[in-house]
């Protein structure tokens, strides 16, 4: 109502009838109720939303930051600018009358969004018919929409981590951030005030990368929109066409998903120019932090084992030594696929192969571990000769030698030699 009034009085103040303004422009009609206005914005220099567009394709640019130094420029030039609040509207304005892709929301290189499909795929057992149903592990980058797909016969911690490190290699490079569900596997706790707490694992993971894990709030898929969206056209790209074929291995279904993921990336878009593969390839590729020397290593820490008298640990029945001067003490274990590894505090006293899972009750000894009194040189040539030697009975070498290695082989036993040398 206030301002019709206004309206209405500047009309009175300067003599403006309806037939003065009819047939003119809402600029043209503001100039003859509010002449001092309208020339004062006129003075202003309007923003470049076209250069303000393309700068926020550049990493750590905001709209913000484009404000700010666009407010610098005007008051060094002595022009009137306009306000953070104009200028965003102005360029929502921008982005709305010419349908184009809004970068305020993702940025090339930014951001990685993980998540399981809830549509499965299955493997059959060619020799009884047996159906093993399969998961879909889906990562995004919502710049590009560039998408990896695996399948995996569970959703287990290790399993959750293989993939993300499959998935770091297939992009070729890390995103600074990665945002995912609140997934047992990763996220112990995600309070909504307070610290998230991520499992020991997937923060190995995170700082081995240097990513940052970001849980979604609960009950809020919005949050990864990309991935929930990626999620659905994989059902159909991938899922739905070979629906019909029939996999009776994992590396053989995984070979058939990367064909069709190969194609769904390479499809054009339907309302942005190019294609995943393509828009990846040319802008978001080069944004991305490098890999790391060596992929990510999943492990599992056992704490506070002790080391027995006989110096070494057990780790699931069989027994890994160590230097004998820690008998009684308590000791960390590092289990990889390959490896264990033995830690006092934060220092690796002893690397040993692992044992595969179906081996029970063996040990696996370095000699290096043993004490001094433990170690016995072996009985070769040379040293029975030092033997024979020192003892002053060189003359009968020959025939010691002989009768020694005869009574052995009759007994199948090693010659009891003295201790002494």
């Amino acid at each position: 109502m206030q301002t019709v009034m206004k309206v209405f009085d500047a009309a009175d103040k300067y003599s403006v009838r309806w037939e003065d303004v009819k047939e003119k422009g809402d600029d043209e009609v503001f100039g003859l109720l509010f002449p001092e206005r309208a020339a004062a914005e006129r003075s202003i220099v309007r923003p470049d939303y076209d250069m303000v567009h393309s700068e926020l394709r550049r990493t750590g640019v905001t709209l913000k930051l484009l404000w700010e130094e666009y407010h610098a420029q005007c008051l060094k030039d002595g022009s009137a600018h306009v306000s953070y609040p104009t200028f965003s509207r102005g360029y929502s304005d921008y982005v709305t009358v010419r349908n184009v892709t809004n970068h305020l929301e993702h940025k090339p290189g930014q951001t990685m969004e993980v998540d399981w499909s809830g549509a499965r795929m299955k493997l059959v057992n060619p020799e009884t018919g047996e159906i093993t149903m399969v998961y879909l592990f889906v990562a995004v980058l919502p710049y590009s929409q560039y998408t990896y797909a695996e399948a995996t016969l569970d959703m287990k911690q290790d399993t959750w981590l293989r993939c993300h490190i499959h998935a770091y290699d297939f992009f070729g490079g890390v995103a600074p951030r990665c945002v995912c569900d609140n997934l047992k596997t990763g996220v112990i706790s995600h309070p909504k005030q307070g610290e998230i707490v991520l499992n020991e694992a997937y923060e190995a993971l995170a700082r081995h990368y240097v990513t940052a894990i970001l849980p979604t709030g609960v009950r809020k898929p919005k949050q990864k929109a990309s991935v929930e969206g990626a999620v659905g056209k994989i059902a159909t790209a991938i899922i739905a066409k070979l629906r019909d074929e029939v996999f009776t291995s994992l590396p053989d279904l995984n070979a058939a998903i990367g064909e069709r993921l190969d194609a769904f990336n390479a499809t054009p878009f339907q309302k942005r120019e190019g294609s995943r593969k393509e828009v990846f390839e040319l802008v978001e590729r080069e944004c991305l932090a490098p890999l790391p020397p060596t992929p990510y290593e999943i492990c599992q820490w056992v704490y506070n084992r002790a080391v027995n008298i006989d110096f070494h640990v057990v780790w699931q029945t069989n027994r890994y030594s160590v230097p004998y001067t820690y008998v009684g003490k308590k000791l960390d274990l590092r289990i990889t696929e390959q490896l264990v590894e033995v830690y006092d505090g934060g220092e690796r006293v002893a690397t040993h192969p692992r044992f595969p899972d179906f081996v029970r009750y063996k040990p696996h000894t370095c000699v290096e571990h043993m004490p001094p009194e433990f170690v016995r040189p072996r009985w070769d040539d040379a040293r029975m000769r030092r033997w024979a030697a020192d003892s002053g009975r060189t003359h009968r070498w020959s025939s010691s030698v002989c009768s020694v290695r005869s009574r052995s082989r009759n007994r199948h036993t090693t010659p009891s030699w003295p201790c002494s040398i």
